[in-house]
């Protein structure tokens, strides 16, 4: 396709993007019960879905001789093992590519909650912790909200998961924690991949951890062992810890956020050292791009 010349003009393509910011952090235990989840981080896309069940977003046309930048969000910290009530999850950070008539951000993932607090609302929310807490919620077009702990509270008090790109976390039941949110499955790069999926929650040691969510998310604990931390470049939420009395668990951390970005063209510099394949450039870290 024809490309029009000279500096400022625009480019008869449109240039297709998936931006996910970084997961939240699990909390970390103290205080008798199942730890709530990290929510992941938010995402937004031209191609495939997005996230927060919205609408499929537009590509932006781009411009010659101005420069992109580009910021992948890091995920949240893991809550450490505190006296009670706990440590809360951290927050995601967030994800973007900004220049000349173009601002698309991505909040970051929500961190898990303690007891009695309120697991916090980001790009997909943190989930609730096993006993007296509340989820966060999620981010519209982004992402989902966090679960919360089962309807009757009872040994072994099972944690929330968090909140994912495509579908709210999983509640706490019976003996189980509730499941990550799962992510959205998106194609920029020629194959359908997962992104964005929350971390599961923690639980006592005789129950069992729910599935961590497709995209990422990090599994929960019901040990001494930290939940698992979600997986880097993918928005994933953190798994939550847990704490038996005799066992106490960290959160796990949340997964770095990834931005890619597909303008049918060869860039004609870049920063940050993205991987290329073919006209897609995957920035694992923050950069620019010019065309």
């Amino acid at each position: 396709m024809q490309i029009l010349a000279g500096v400022g003009a625009p480019i008869a393509l449109v240039a297709n993007y998936l931006v996910v910011a970084g997961g939240g952090g699990g909390s970390g235990a103290a205080d008798g019960s199942g730890q709530g989840a990290g929510g992941a981080g938010g995402l937004r896309s031209s191609v495939t879905a997005t996230g927060g069940g919205g609408t499929l977003e537009t590509g932006f046309i781009p411009v010659l001789g101005v420069t992109y930048t580009i910021t992948v969000g890091s995920g949240g910290t893991g809550g450490a093992i505190t006296a009670s009530p706990g440590n809360i999850g951290g927050n995601g950070t967030t994800s973007s590519i900004v220049g000349t008539g173009v601002s698309i951000t991505t909040v970051g993932g929500g961190g898990g909650s303690y007891q009695g607090g309120t697991g916090v609302t980001g790009g997909s929310g943190g989930g609730a912790e096993g006993i007296s807490s509340t989820p966060g919620a999620g981010t519209t077009n982004q992402g989902f909200s966090g679960g919360n702990h089962q309807v009757s509270i009872a040994t072994p008090f099972p944690g929330g998961g968090g909140g994912g790109a495509g579908q709210v976390g999983g509640n706490g039941s019976g003996s189980t924690s509730g499941a990550g949110g799962n992510g959205v499955q998106v194609a920029i790069t020629g194959s359908l991949v997962y992104y964005a999926g929350g971390g599961s929650g923690g639980t006592g040691s005789a129950g069992t951890v729910g599935a961590a969510g497709l995209g990422g998310g990090g599994a929960g604990s019901k040990s001494n062992t930290a939940g698992d931390a979600g997986t880097a470049n993918t928005g994933g939420g953190g798994g939550a810890g847990t704490d038996t009395g005799a066992l106490a668990s960290a959160g796990g951390a949340g997964g770095s956020g990834v931005v890619i970005l597909d303008a049918g063209l060869v860039a004609a510099s870049t920063t940050g050292s993205p991987s290329l394949s073919g006209t897609v450039y995957t920035f694992t870290g923050s950069g620019s791009i010019t065309f």
